[in-house]
């Protein structure tokens, strides 16, 4: 009966894809009190990562998503999960984060957000790309 709420469901701006070709000037990354943050993007393990995104842009196209909803949708679809905690630089990252969950009326009519289309297939998917599905550990007692 106890649930998570996660934060940093983008990883500092990790996931926006703005880190792919380095740490630009103007992003949070650059600043002096963010340094563990370049350090983590720049090593070994931040260009895994790089690499991680890419894999699951596919994933993200063909449910008509960006990645960082992508990810909150990830997040949300945890059964472990009762809420995210987004962050935004200005009001059209927290409108397109939102767009997770979100409906909206397109040119193709009312889509849902992408949270619906998080079928354990897709989940499967995305966590075999990570790597790191999180291990439930159930109480089967009886």
């Amino acid at each position: 009966g106890v649930g998570a709420m996660t934060w940093s469901p983008l990883a500092c701006g990790i996931i926006s894809g703005k880190y792919g070709n380095g740490v630009p000037e103007s992003s949070r990354a650059a600043l002096k009190c963010y340094q563990w943050l370049k350090e983590k993007i720049i090593s070994e393990e931040g260009r895994k990562q790089q690499v991680k995104l890419k894999d699951l842009s596919p994933i993200a196209e063909r449910l008509g998503c960006t990645l960082p909803q992508l990810a909150v949708a990830w997040c949300l679809r945890n059964e472990g999960v009762s809420s995210v905690l987004l962050g935004s630089s200005n009001p059209e990252q927290l409108i397109e984060n939102l767009g997770a969950i979100q409906a909206s009326a397109g040119g193709g009519g009312i889509s849902r957000g992408v949270l619906p289309k998080m079928t354990s297939h897709i989940v499967n998917e995305i966590d075999n790309i990570l790597g790191n599905k999180p291990y439930s550990k159930k109480d089967y007692r009886s």
